[in-house]
């Protein structure tokens, strides 16, 4: 019997009583990034209703009925911004945050999600918020920034960690470059990422070293001065082994 065909038969048990328990809600939030002028960048909207409106956010909202998780953050992230739909991004899940009181409306465990793609246009809020922008992660973070709703400060911070670590050990560092690129632009990405370029000469071995990485055009790119660099596409490689690790200085701490 297929897994299907056991979830349409299993039924509560006869006695189960579904009032003994509370009921609660559960949502998808999204931390989504990528690279706008040199900048690693994490997408905001503006809470429009209660509870903290005028609030920024990480755009998210409530798992329907009939979607399981993933099916809500892709639909949340069209319906929240313009960068949803059929839009190649990279979305992986982060983690699953259930503090009692991290909605003041009801209880409500949240799944967050990663998503990650290259160059990223200027979002358009949706219906329930009254703004969307793009914020660097220098900003955000900075002691000044802006105060995010629920915990959604928490979830930022471990998605950049998650970010950050991922590029050590994966080549998902290619998923922030739009295609064709040079490996200029990709070690740029760890710049933006980590805070740091890794060491020009340790990237392009590591990089061309690694079967499936990159693979190599018949293409070049521009070059105002010197030979034009050649172009490359992303490979169907995903790991790294072993791993490039970020620089000593943006490391985290144990």
């Amino acid at each position: 019997m297929s897994a299907e065909q056991g979830r349409q038969r299993a039924q509560a048990p006869t006695g189960y009583d579904a009032s003994a328990h509370p009921p609660f809600a559960v949502t998808v939030d999204l931390a989504v990034f990528t690279i706008r002028d040199g900048a690693l960048s994490v997408l905001l909207v503006e809470r429009g209703a209660d509870p903290y409106s005028g609030h920024w956010a990480l755009p998210g909202g409530f798992i329907e009925p009939d979607e399981d998780a993933p099916t809500a953050a892709r639909r949340e992230l069209a319906e929240e911004t313009s960068l949803g739909g059929d839009l190649p991004v990279h979305l992986e899940q982060l983690g699953t945050y259930t503090a009692p009181d991290r909605d003041p409306r009801m209880r409500v465990v949240s799944i967050a999600y990663v998503v990650m793609a290259p160059g990223l246009a200027d979002p358009q809020a949706g219906s329930d918020a009254a703004d969307a922008r793009w914020w660097t992660v220098e900003d955000l973070l900075d002691a000044d920034g802006p105060a995010l709703a629920f915990d959604h400060a928490e979830i930022v911070r471990d998605a950049l960690e998650r970010v950050r670590s991922k590029l050590e050990y994966t080549t998902l560092a290619a998923q922030f470059v739009t295609e064709p690129f040079t490996l200029a632009e990709l070690r740029a990405v760890y710049a933006a990422v980590w805070g740091l370029a890794p060491d020009l000469g340790n990237f392009r071995r590591k990089v061309l070293s690694t079967d499936g990485f990159v693979l190599p055009t018949d293409e070049r790119g521009a070059s105002s001065s010197g030979p034009r660099p050649l172009l490359f596409r992303r490979g169907p490689a995903t790991a790294l082994q072993p791993a490039m690790l970020r620089p000593q200085a943006n490391r985290p701490l144990d």
